[in-house]
């Protein structure tokens, strides 16, 4: 019986191709954003996976090189793998007025230059020919320990993946950005596709922090701006006993398909090792014919008689691994690669535009891991008009309506997050009446508020166009605010007192008005998005932490689901129907279009506001309709300073969203009354 897969997410976007296309100069829309900024010393491009970040850097390194004075550029990269996005790149083709070049002696990602690496990264700033540099994290964590902090002089420093630095004492990343920002007249790009730690410990302290100017582009205008790709599809497979005997049910080895696998001490792990696992996988793929020991890829006749070239990136031999590591820095060609199967390499950053599917199995570490795993596959092609992520994930040892309770927590809990960090949802621009002719105002997505306050300086306009989420993040993990939000604290004493306290904090230059002012930009912002899901510590959510609990990965997902603060109250429901099978279930999910994000957003910020709904609807049979009676059948604002007009407004707001939500399929209801 064919099985399909659970679709938990599935969103059509409208292949604007403007996330693609190019200017005069080559340049995509991110990229020109960015190259604006090319006269800033220090730079933090934060943008999703596949949005062309490493060519941004490109087109400013070589501006800086050229007009800037600067004479040489350092790129540091995660893993070698990586190297690969920043190899040789023709730009004057396409209208810019040099090529990006890298040595090959100076290229220390490349497999070949694995010898005294350290050697050559200290050589590089004592020669003047070469201006690139290529290294890893490693190499240049390593590098600077042996030279001294005004050798980056004159020099531009490229951190790739930049939530690898952590502002902890103890972090020699950390420590190399500090010292190149303070000890030289060296420059900086940080560049990351999501600017926060599993740990919870901040990238940046807050002085360093303020000193970069900060490039933020978002997960909806790269995806609704592609020319090729149509859909992004989440879809989870629940199943009993091993993996490996359900895997074939999801994996279509006609799509081209990363598999991670769990590691040795995953809950999802078999036991029976790495190298078994993987060549069970390749079982399970077809009948291997013959492995290429020029390249190290394995070519593996599948089932219906098609030749497939699969990549074993678990194998632990370093020559066997550089070996592979080369072959897929060099592929040119969609048939040059059909299966990559890994375990902690080719998640972020790692660049194979023709990957159709990331299949990914067990509970994984973080959304941090998981929005860098579907950035594998959403690169923009010719020939793929879907992505997908597929999670395979043991079925929960549990009773059916306890399960079907934590995996729809589950996915409420994801789709909250990417809805809070702005991966599928338009950002909205707020301006005043004054503020009219500004270049926004022609933007489908710009709100005229009537007596919002006017951003006026340039400092309130950047933070509040480009670093709101981070301000956002500050405020949920300030302490104060924290047991604000669970204690009796009036809305008013947070919103009031406890907010601008924060703004002042990570912006003490700010005058009092300036800080009314990003308040005020804050506060309608959260309220259009509903951002206010957190932990029990105030965080954004993290699916998990560590893999080193004894739970199984059943219990784990339980458990998970229960950390989820206030999720319980978010009546939505996303799943369609369970399909039980013998020994495996999958749970179809709801479509999530615009108007379903809608809703969600909406219904999450009702949860601002703690009101049952019998209160609300006791408020609607009495004063509610005797308001919108009195005053022209006008409903009432849910901003207004008077409290009780205001309680109106949040009956109002929540019995509209319920009957939203029923029309449309999404309201919950438990199965049992404990669930209520």
């Amino acid at each position: 019986m064919e099985r399909k897969i659970s679709n938990i997410v599935d969103i059509s976007y409208q292949q604007t191709g403007q996330a693609t296309a190019t200017n005069e100069l080559g340049m995509r829309e991110m990229q020109a954003k960015a190259y604006e900024a090319r006269d800033k010393r220090f730079l933090l491009i934060k943008a999703p996976p596949a949005s062309g970040k490493s060519r941004a850097l490109m087109f400013i390194a070589l501006y800086k090189l050229k007009y800037q004075g600067l004479k040489r550029v350092v790129v540091a990269v995660p893993e070698k793998s990586i190297g690969r996005s920043f190899q040789n790149t023709q730009l004057k083709p396409y209208g810019f007025f040099e090529d990006w070049k890298v040595a090959p002696y100076f290229n220390l990602t490349d497999v070949k230059n694995e010898k005294d690496k350290k050697g050559r990264f200290i050589e590089f700033f004592s020669q003047n020919s070469a201006k690139i540099l290529v290294c890893a994290h490693a190499t240049l964590r390593n590098g600077m320990k042996e030279i001294s902090d005004d050798a980056f002089n004159d020099t531009l420093l490229a951190i790739d993946e930049f939530h690898h630095v952590c502002a902890d004492v103890e972090s020699n990343l950390g420590d190399v950005v500090r010292r190149v920002m303070y000890n030289s007249t060296g420059h900086i790009i940080a560049m990351t596709g999501s600017y926060f730690r599993g740990d919870g410990i901040p990238v940046l302290r807050v002085e360093d922090e303020a000193q970069f100017y900060p490039i933020t582009y978002n997960y909806y205008q790269q995806l609704n701006g592609y020319k090729y790709l149509k859909n992004l599809v989440l879809g989870y497979h629940f199943y009993h006993g091993r993996y490996l005997d359900h895997i074939g049910e999801v994996l279509d080895t006609t799509k081209k398909t990363i598999i991670h696998i769990p590691s040795v001490n995953a809950r999802a792990s078999t036991g029976l090792g790495k190298y078994t696992e993987t060549d069970e996988i390749m079982k399970i793929i077809g009948t291997i014919e013959y492995k290429d020991y020029n390249t190290g890829i394995y070519h593996i006749r599948s089932k219906d008689g098609r030749l497939l070239k699969v990549a074993d990136l678990v194998e632990d031999d370093m020559k066997e691994r550089n070996m592979v590591q080369g072959y897929l820095q060099n592929i040119k060609r969609a048939e040059d690669m059909d299966i990559i199967i890994a375990l902690g390499t080719a998640k972020e950053g790692f660049d194979w535009q023709w990957c159709e599917v990331c299949l990914t199995i067990g509970v994984r570490g973080s959304l941090t891991e998981v929005i860098q795993i579907i950035g594998r596959c959403t690169r923009d092609c010719e020939g793929k008009e879907t992505a997908k992520f597929i999670n395979v994930i043991a079925m929960p040892d549990a009773d059916q309506a306890d399960v079907k309770v934590a995996v729809n927590d589950f996915l409420k809990a994801i789709t909250a997050s990417l809805l809070m960090e702005q991966v599928m949802a338009p950002s909205w621009h707020f301006k005043t009446v004054k503020e009219d002719g500004d270049d926004k105002g022609g933007d489908a997505r710009t709100l005229v508020v009537e007596g919002l306050k006017p951003l006026s300086s340039e400092k309130t306009r950047l933070i509040v166009q480009e670093q709101l989420d981070d301000l956002k993040a500050a405020i949920l993990q300030d302490e104060m605010v924290v047991r604000a939000i669970s204690g009796s604290t009036t809305a008013e004493t947070i919103t009031k007192n406890l907010v601008p306290k924060v703004i002042r904090e990570k912006y003490p230059d700010l005058t009092d008005e300036e800080v009314e002012e990003v308040r005020e930009h804050l506060l309608l912002d959260t309220i259009i998005k509903g951002n206010d899901i957190v932990d029990e510590k105030g965080n954004p959510i993290d699916i998990t932490k560590t893999d080193t609990d004894q739970e199984s990965e059943g219990e784990r997902l339980i458990k998970l689901a229960n950390r989820f603060i206030n999720i319980d109250k978010l009546s939505i429901n996303l799943i369609d129907t369970i399909n039980p099978f013998q020994r495996a279930y999958e749970v179809l999910s709801k479509q999530v279009d615009a108007p379903t994000l809608k809703i969600i957003q909406d219904t999450i910020a009702e949860q601002k506001y703690d009101m049952s709904i019998e209160q609300a609807i006791m408020l609607f049979k009495g004063p509610l309709k005797e308001y919108v009676k009195t005053h022209d059948n006008k409903v009432p604002d849910i901003n207004s300073p008077d409290p009780k007009v205001k309680e109106l407004a949040i009956a109002y707001q929540k019995l509209k969203n319920l009957k939203i939500r029923k029309l449309m399929g999404l309201e919950y209801e438990p199965d049992n009354k404990e669930n209520k």
